[in-house]
């Protein structure tokens, strides 16, 4: 364990356990009082550790509890066109392409991303990596032949791999028949990929697999490791993509390299040695033309094919699901494209398109998802994948149960119910009007980790690449067999064993391990470990550690500059230039602060990246020294060897909820099966989180319902109406 390591890791561990920051502003002047506590007096759940208690209401709000069932919470994304999807995605449907299937023809020298309502736009095609576009060729393990081959068939491929280990022979085997042309693509893709020693070969339907001779030549010459990187490349097949061969200073030697890869492949590749630092190696680079014209065209159809549906998950992250389903049809987890990342403890519905499989194929695999607490709907062809950010916000349909005034009044039945109805009714007209606080929530940063995300996303931006994966395989504080892995891989370094250890379920930690034992644990290992991830799970951490710093910069801006627009904040302003308007960043001058042009709702603070622009006020200074703090102050926000760009954005301070209604009801209610609250029922004796609470019949629900934008937290927005952590 490295020094640098033990100290992050420490650094880390006061920061997470710390207490969530405690603010006093005294501002009189405006009926918008900025209430921020001097105690923190909220339930300490880990969801909410170190997020800011910063109030922007001062009414007095309730306790009570949520997510008691997976049903409470439910999340609806809502299209650009303003509908929900579980809905809008019939319409579609007829249409067979989707509004954001459509590009426009206007912007295609830029690349975008969306945040909240705003978009950034830079010029520089790098930035087309943060929405999503990753060109690395997968690892091994981003394939589960057991899946989509079946555990028996797959147990006999590796006895089969084992045998020709040991003994070359020219003997095949069959892994069987597949009628669907997807199925069986996919079946050669994975096995090539996993094992690229073996060739496959189809006899329709059947497919069999034996040694590839040109692997087995090539293994002579180089060592196995390189031929089996050559054949991956050569499999991939990304266009512009080059492979280096080891160290190779005898020409003769370099000179059979190229000799046979010119008889092999010349059609497909054109090699080259070079000099550099007196070492010479060979370097491989795909023609542009480069693919066999046999396959030409299948692959050409196959890569056009693009299936959109709507997926209802449960209890499941967004990327946990992916990677099941990726396993379940042979595909990588980065074919899959969708709008945005949804809550794990709820049950979410969001638009997804998978590229390479047909809807038939899909349909086929529905069931098996089911099983697994994702239903699949709206199954339909469409022309493009969908785009990050592609999606005006999300519906949620929350309860919140066990109603209780903050004060232990001793008021019972009607009076009781009478002040909750009163509060209640307060605090949601309050946030109705004035918002809350735009805070990234709890989720941004990992749940109940001892380890948080953004602790990961420091030591990524800080290329510190050893001590990443060390942080992100920090055990929790528990014998569970996730955490037992961790812990045994943290202790020992071995990277085999603990994959061994570590739960199918975990397809990151698995991606990881894999890569890990494949290229050690050192420096370049570890690269080689995060560049196994899909690009939106790497960009994960290092985002999350600027969502962290604009929390802090948050709390400090309300808590020393106030709630009104001041001199040299940050605003979005309109510029009419006749035919568009345009939104451009724009600095609040004196004469404005004293007209008082803008309100804090107008109010931004931009994500720390390499385009945006800070505060012309102390909050830019506090930017800078807040940076340094962590050693970023001459931070470029790249991390090259990941092909990371962090451009930063801009995010309202405020955010305001859209169509808020709410219903409360007695405790009796909303225990039907149904998702969220159902019919009243006459039983009072219920089940909440494994305990049975009786005959508490006079405690209140309370049904909310409503719709945020984008990157927009429920959980940030119910702490404001109910003045506590849920």
């Amino acid at each position: 364990m490295t020094r640098n390591w033990i100290e992050l890791f420490q650094r880390c561990c006061v920061y997470i356990n710390s207490s969530s920051f405690t603010y006093r502003v005294q501002q009189q002047e405006h009926v918008r009082t900025l209430q921020c506590l001097d105690e923190v007096t909220m339930k300490q759940d880990i969801d909410a550790v170190n997020v800011p208690a910063c109030f922007i209401s001062n009414h007095e709000g309730f306790l009570g509890s949520i997510k008691n069932f997976i049903k409470d919470f439910v999340v609806t994304e809502i299209d650009i066109t303003g509908q929900r999807v579980n809905t809008a995605a019939a319409a579609a449907a007829a249409t067979q392409t989707p509004d954001w299937a459509s590009s426009d023809k206007n912007n295609e020298s830029s690349a975008e991303c969306k945040w909240n309502n705003y978009s950034v736009v830079s010029q520089d095609t790098d930035f087309s990596a943060d929405c999503g576009l990753d060109v690395t060729i997968p690892s091994p393990g981003s394939f589960d032949l057991s899946v989509i081959l079946g555990q028996p068939v797959s147990e006999e491929l590796e006895q089969f791999v084992l045998t020709l280990k040991e003994k070359p022979t020219k003997q095949e085997l069959s892994l069987g028949s597949f009628a669907d042309k997807h199925h069986r693509a996919n079946v050669h893709r994975a096995v090539r990929h996993r094992f690229p020693f073996l060739m496959t070969v189809t006899i329709q339907p059947e497919i069999r697999v034996r040694e590839d001779p040109d692997y087995r030549e090539l293994s002579q010459l180089v060592t196995e490791d390189e031929a089996e990187d050559f054949f991956r490349f050569i499999d991939a097949k990304v266009r512009g993509s080059s492979y280096m061969f080891g160290p190779d200073n005898d020409k003769e030697h370099r000179t059979a390299v190229h000799h046979f890869l010119s008889r092999r492949f010349g059609k497909l590749v054109e090699t080259k040695s070079f000099t550099d630092q007196g070492t010479t190696a060979i370097s491989v680079r795909l023609r542009e033309q480069g693919r066999p014209k046999k396959r030409t065209a299948e692959e050409r159809k196959e890569e056009e094919v693009y299936t959109a549906f709507t997926l209802r998950k449960e209890n499941l992250e967004t990327l946990e699901a992916i990677s099941y389903m990726a396993a379940a049809l042979g595909v990588l987890p980065s074919d899959f494209t969708y709008a945005g990342i949804k809550d794990k403890r709820a049950i979410t519905y969001q638009s997804m398109v998978v590229k390479k499989v047909s809807t038939q194929r899909l349909k086929e695999k529905t069931a098996e998802f089911e099983k697994r607490g994702m239903r699949l709907s709206q199954i339909r062809s469409i022309s493009e994948p969908l785009r990050l950010g592609r999606l005006q916000g999300n519906h949620f349909d929350l309860v919140v149960r066990d109603l209780r005034p903050h004060s232990d009044a001793h008021s019972s039945g009607a009076d009781k119910h009478t002040r909750l109805a009163a509060l209640v009714k307060e605090a949601v007209e309050n946030v109705k009007a004035r918002g809350f606080v735009n805070y990234y929530g709890p989720q941004r940063f990992g749940n109940a980790q001892s380890i948080q995300s953004d602790c990961v996303g420091l030591a990524l931006l800080k290329e510190d690449m050893v001590s990443a994966v060390r942080l992100f395989f920090t055990p929790e504080d528990s014998n569970d067999p996730q955490s037992h892995a961790k812990r045994h891989f943290l202790q020992t370094d071995n990277a085999k064993e603990s994959l061994a250890l570590m739960p199918l379920s975990k397809a990151r930690e698995r991606l990881m391990l894999r890569a890990l034992n494949r290229y050690g644990t050192g420096p370049d290992g570890c690269t080689q470990a995060w560049l196994s991830l899909p690009h939106s799970m790497r960009v994960f951490y290092p985002h999350a550690y600027c969502s962290r710093v604009w929390n802090e910069a948050v709390a400090h801006r309300l808590t020393t500059l106030g709630h009104t627009a001041r001199q040299g904040d940050l605003v979005w302003m309109k510029e009419d230039t006749g035919e568009t308007s345009l939104s451009q960043i724009h600095v609040v001058t004196d004469q404005e602060e004293q007209e008082e042009v803008y309100t804090l709702g107008h109010v931004l603070l931009p994500m720390p990246g390499n385009t945006v622009k800070y505060p012309e006020n102390a909050m830019g200074t506090w930017f800078q020294e807040r940076l340094a703090r962590d050693g970023l102050d001459a931070c470029r926000f790249r991390v090259s060897n990941l092909k990371l760009n962090l451009p930063g954005c801009y995010r309202p301070l405020l955010a305001l909820p859209r169509n808020l209604s709410y219903q409360l009801q007695s405790a009796a209610c909303g225990e039907g099966g149904g998702e969220g609250p159902g019919n009243c029922s006459r039983n009072s004796d219920r089940q909440l989180n494994g305990t049975t609470v009786e005959g508490k019949q006079d405690l209140l629900t309370l049904t909310l319902n409503l719709d945020l934008d984008s990157s927009c937290y429920a959980t940030i927005c119910l702490r404001e109406i109910m003045k506590c952590d849920p």
